[in-house]
Formats: structure tokens, C-alpha cells, sequence
């Protein structure tokens, strides 16, 4: 099955075949660094470094781009408020956009542009389509002239009569028509300003990715992604202003994500309703953020709330289950000759190979991360079901293919979905420590109990014993006894 991409300019799925054989040229809209990222962010970014990695994983040499908004009036009012500079608010953003998304385990682009530093080329943009008679000067300002371009909300599926029959004018605005754009903005008393034919100023939104896509992409390229509400206007907008200025497609396939709701209402610093990365790091592993973000289809909204970030954690930990299981077979001699066993042995090896098979067609499904996870668990099921088994009961073999189905997971979910990265000791341990904190438990004291306890069992005083591990079990502490000690977990 070739990859598939729902593609939002024509609504419907498409085959996907790049402009040039065997190399994707792909551009992903960036973030406005004027704040810590949330969750919403987040989904956004892992969506498309899931994309960048299939296409990676498929053989494709890829060239992907992701700029940085370094110059808009939310980053203006920021510097404003605490007297320093755009630049230096800018600068303290992406640093920390760089924390929390090398955190997420997101892979870096080709290129990461930033706005600031590609003024020139958002100048020439500007300038041909003013020759073109798509855009006009008022004051210093450069608008786009929307009724020049044919097609406009083709992207979006608005109706331009029908736009501006709704539109509302400011009574001071000076634009041709309501619907037109800013490409170019007259500095203001204590902004930053560069310099340009029309006067002193810096660039509209709209216009950054446009100019910054056509310069290290070149146009047509073969994806360009975003969040939905980049559709409208600003999606919209790139498309009208790229092809009037190309005088052809500006790019073949537009994908787009869902929101992250909370109570059923869209993520958003606008609507104070977001919880930053930082927040939900404090408690949870990277991992399990990405596997919540990744259970659900990319183009589908997903629901924040603290019950579905435990279910995250459950699933995370079912998948490195299978992996622990798997090496904790590793050199265990099988003993079993029942044929009814060699049988089951086969039709494992058998799941295996078909894993594969279902897991490409899952992701060529356009990007289908949540069926994906789905066959995973389902194979990771099969492996702890068969890790369990006693060696007396387990035919010869079933060692080597039980590590072969946790590389297969490993593979496929470390090169894909960004997962299980961590050594199965290491997830635990790591998993612990955050459950700890967030459950504002003491280590010292937990251990301390259980070395009590391991004290009252030697004495056999097994009354006192049950009674500390009753005291744990009420702190969630859960213990497992085994030959070579006590370990213990909190409980999910």
C-alpha cells in the first residue's frame, strides 16, 4: 500500500507522490516565542516529527523546515512590560522551546528559520507583488489586495462574497476592502523597524512563511502542516500571496491537527485554559505525554485531563512491560516438547512478521499513530502472555522470538512514535520518581519501612510485617518479593 495524506485543500485522501522521486521537501509552522509552550503546542510539533520520522523510516530524503515567529506584537507587548528587548524575549523563548521539545524527544529539522533574519527576502516578496498589482501602499503599510487573487478561500472553503458581506470595517482602517492583509507594517513609536522601500517598518505574519518556505524549500513543495486554526486566514493568506507573487501552486498536500480540548473547549493562551509542557512534565515522563498525544488520529481533537494522562502512563507501561519481559527470557533454556507449543511458537513468529506488515499500512493510512499504537499493544500483550510462561512449558525458540518481537516494538516505536527509548530499568525508576513527587511521598521513609519490614519477617514476626506493608499499600506503595530481595512500585 502506497502513503496516503488527507489533504485539506481538497478534503479528501490523496496518494501521496512527491514532486521530486524518492525526496520530501515539508514545512511545518513554528511558534510566536513570547511564552513557555503547552500542550496544545505540543501536539503540533509531535504530529509533524511523527510525519518527518515515517517519512524517514520510508526512505525518503527530507528536507523539512519549521520557523520561529521572533517579531510580532505579542513578543512587542512582552518586552514591553518587562522593559527589555524583542530580541532578548525572542532569544529566552526559543531556548526554552528547544527544552521542552528536545524533552518530547522531537528530532530538529533541516532548517529552523527565524523571521527576523530573513527580512530581505519578505522585502522582494512584498515588491513583486506590488508590481503585480496583488498588493498597495497605504501610509507606509502594505496590504494584500484579496480581490486580485482567484481562488482566495479555496484552502479554507469560505466563499469571498460571502466574507465580505460579513466583514466589519474599522471606522480609521484605510484598507481597498476589509478582507485585504497586511504584508508590511509601518513602525510604530518605540517598535522594532527595518528598513524597506515604503518606509520603516517590519513584516506581517502571513508573509514570514511564504517568504522563508520559498527560500529553502523553493515552491512548489510537497507539504506544508500546521495546527487547524492556521487554516483560516492564515493558511489561506500564505496560499493567495505565495501564488499570486509564483504565478503557480505554492504547495501540493496542506495537513493540518486537531486541537487539545480541556472541558470540551479548544487549548488556548487567548482562553487561559492551557497547561504548559513544564506542567505536565513535573508529573509525567515525556513518553507518556507523547503517547497520549499520539492515541488519537492526527486530524481528530483529543481531550487533556489528568485521567487521560494516567491512562497514558498505564499504556506506556504495558509496552516496556513487553520489552522486560522479553529480555527476562534472554538465555532461560525451554524444555517443552508439546507440539500444541511448537504450533503456538509459529503462529507467534507469525504475528510477527504480520506486525509489520499492518503497522506500514496503519501509517501509510494517513499517519494512523492511533491504530499504529493499537497493534502494538496487541503484539505486547502476546509477549508478556508468552514471557510468563515457565521454561518447563516453553518450546525451544520462543527466547529468541520473544526478543525478536521487542526489537520489532523497539524499532518501530523508537523510530517512529519516539518511544520506548529508555532502558526498561531506567523507565522505572524514572516513572517511580515522578509518581513519588506527584503523590508527595519521601523515598528515605518508604525504604525505611520496607527495611523494617524485611527486619520483622527474619524475626518472624509476620504481624508486624503485614502491618507495615498495609501502611505502604495505604501510601500506594507496592511491594514485590522475590529471592533477590523486595523492590517496590507505586501503583498506577
Amino acid at each position: 500500500m502506497s502513503l496516503t495524506l488527507y489533504n485539506t485543500r481538497t478534503r479528501k485522501k490523496e496518494e501521496f507522490r512527491p514532486i521530486h522521486e524518492g525526496a520530501v521537501r515539508m514545512y511545518a509552522c513554528g511558534i510566536t516565542v513570547y511564552d513557555l509552550c503547552h500542550v496544545g503546542h505540543a501536539r503540533s510539533q509531535v504530529v509533524f516529527d511523527v510525519i518527518y520520522r515515517w517519512l524517514l523510516f520510508k526512505g525518503f530524503e527530507v528536507a523539512y523546515a519549521r520557523n520561529f515567529t521572533d517579531i510580532d506584537d505579542k513578543i512587542i507587548n512582552r518586552a514591553a512590560k518587562e522593559n527589555t528587548t524583542c530580541q532578548e524575549v525572542a532569544q529566552r523563548y526559543i531556548a526554552a522551546f528547544y527544552e521542552d521539545m528536545d524533552r518530547l524527544k522531537l528530532l530538529r529539522p533541516t532548517v529552523e528559520p527565524r523571521a527576523t533574519e530573513e527580512i530581505p527576502e519578505m522585502i522582494e516578496l512584498v515588491e513583486t507583488l506590488i508590481a503585480k498589482g496583488h498588493a498597495y501602499v497605504v501610509n507606509g503599510d502594505v496590504y494584500f489586495r484579496v480581490a486580485s487573487f482567484d481562488g482566495y478561500g479555496k484552502l479554507s472553503g469560505r466563499n469571498l462574497e460571502d466574507m465580505q458581506a460579513g466583514a466589519r470595517v474599522q471606522v480609521d482602517e484605510a484598507k481597498e476592502n476589509p478582507l485585504d492583509f497586511a504584508l508590511w507594517k509601518a513602525s510604530k513609536e518605540g517598535e522594532p523597524w527595518w528598513d524597506s522601500p515604503w518606509g520603516r517598518g517590519r513584516p506581517g505574519w502571513h508573509l514570514e512563511c511564504s517568504a522563508m518556505s520559498a527560500k529553502y524549500l523553493k515552491i512548489p513543495f510537497d507539504i506544508h502542516g500546521g495546527g487547524q486554526d492556521l487554516i483560516f486566514p492564515h493558511h489561506e493568506n500564505e496560499i493567495a500571496q505565495s501564488e499570486a507573487a509564483a504565478g503557480g501552486r505554492f504547495v501540493n498536500f496542506w495537513l493540518h491537527n486537531g486541537y487539545v480540548n480541556i472541558d470540551r473547549k479548544k487549548m488556548s493562551k487567548s482562553l487561559g485554559n492551557f497547561i504548559t509542557i513544564r506542567d505536565v512534565l513535573e508529573f509525567y515522563l515525556p513518553e507518556e505525554l507523547r503517547i497520549f498525544l499520539l492515541s488519537h488520529h492526527y486530524r481528530s481533537p483529543v481531550d487533556y485531563s489528568p485521567e487521560s494522562m494516567r491512562e497514558a502512563r498505564v499504556s506506556l507501561a504495558r509496552l516496556y512491560q513487553a520489552v522486560s519481559s522479553a529480555e527476562a527470557r534472554r538465555g532461560v533454556p525451554e524444555k517443552s516438547k508439546d507440539p500444541a507449543r511448537a504450533e503456538e511458537l509459529i503462529g507467534f513468529l507469525g504475528k510477527i512478521e504480520g506486525f509489520k506488515e499492518q503497522f506500514t499500512a496503519a501509517m501509510d493510512d494517513d499517519i494512523n499513530t492511533a491504530k499504529g499504537l493499537g497493534l502494538c499493544f496487541d503484539l505486547a500483550r502476546t509477549v508478556n502472555r508468552l514471557g510468563d510462561l515457565p521454561p518447563k512449558n516453553s518450546p525451544p525458540g520462543l527466547g529468541d522470538a520473544l526478543m525478536a518481537a521487542a526489537d520489532t516494538l523497539r524499532v518501530h516505536l523508537g523510530r517512529v512514535m519516539g518511544l520506548l527509548e529508555m532502558k526498561p530499568e531506567e523507565y522505572l525508576l524514572a516513572k517511580r520518581a515522578l509518581q513519588v513527587a506527584e503523590l508527595g511521598l519521601d523515598v528515605a521513609e518508604i525504604e525505611e519501612l520496607i527495611a523494617l519490614r524485611a527486619g520483622a519477617r527474619e524475626e518472624k514476626d509476620f504481624a508486624l510485617a503485614d502491618e507495615i506493608r498495609a501502611r505502604l499499600a495505604e501510601m500506594r506503595v507496592v511491594l514485590e518479593d522475590s529471592r533477590e530481595g523486595t523492590t517496590w512500585r507505586i501503583e498506577d
